[in-house]
């Protein structure tokens, strides 16, 4: 009888270990999913920042070029051709 009792309590306290681990676990589980999301949401606005800040210095580099610099010449004749490529679809698209 006094080993079934002794059993029954070496179980309990298994148990409420157990239980106690469970808890921490999800806490942390909880902490760590509030982090990646506030990582992932930094990410992405540092990425759009990025993609800004990328367009703004391409834009420097026509303005440079349009400027008289001789430097990015090539480049700037590209990216004017492309936008003169976009706008003539724009305009075939009203049309139809």
């Amino acid at each position: 009888m006094s080993n079934t009792i002794e059993a029954i309590h070496i179980l309990e306290d298994k148990l409420e270990s157990l239980l106690s681990n469970y808890e921490f676990l999800k806490n942390e589980n909880e902490i760590l999913l509030q982090s990646t999301t506030k990582l992932q949401h930094q990410l992405f606005e540092r990425e759009q920042l990025l993609a800004e800040q990328k367009k703004q210095y391409d834009l420097l580099k026509i303005a440079k070029t349009i400027d008289g610099s001789s430097t990015n010449t090539r480049e700037t004749k590209l990216k004017i051709n492309t936008l003169i490529r976009e706008i003539d679809k724009c305009i075939i698209q009203l049309h139809e």
